[in-house]
């Protein structure tokens, strides 16, 4: 059996009133790719994967990206591509009027999750 190779970002998305919802496209060992849709105002909590690395691609909307426990954070938009390495501080809160919707890949999928 051939694994699935091609997915729709859109059949994925989750709109939430409450916390934004992780909605897992795919998992592997080797990788976890996920599809978030951060609604204006709304955060995803600044975290660390302790044994791996988390790159996300913005496809559409605006935000701060945090990048240290103290909350020092930079601005991104759509077409960014951002980098957590391994242990290093990610979070995102929407400032914009329009949905923030990104894909994240964590790699290994079994990364760990530590909130800061």
């Amino acid at each position: 059996m051939i694994p699935q190779r091609l997915f729709r970002v859109a059949e994925f998305l989750q709109p939430a009133d409450g916390e934004p919802i992780r909605s897992v496209i795919t998992e592997s060992a080797d990788a976890a790719v996920v599809a978030w849709y951060v609604k204006p105002g709304q955060r995803i909590s600044a975290h660390v994967h302790p044994d791996g690395q988390d790159t996300w691609t913005i496809l559409s909307g605006c935000g701060e990206y945090g990048i240290d426990a103290r909350g020092a954070s930079i601005a991104i938009a759509e077409g960014d591509v951002l980098v957590a390495h391994r242990g290093q501080v990610h979070g995102v809160r929407n400032t914009g009027q329009e949905p923030l919707v990104f894909v994240s890949v964590v790699s290994p999928a079994a990364s760990g999750f530590e909130p800061v």
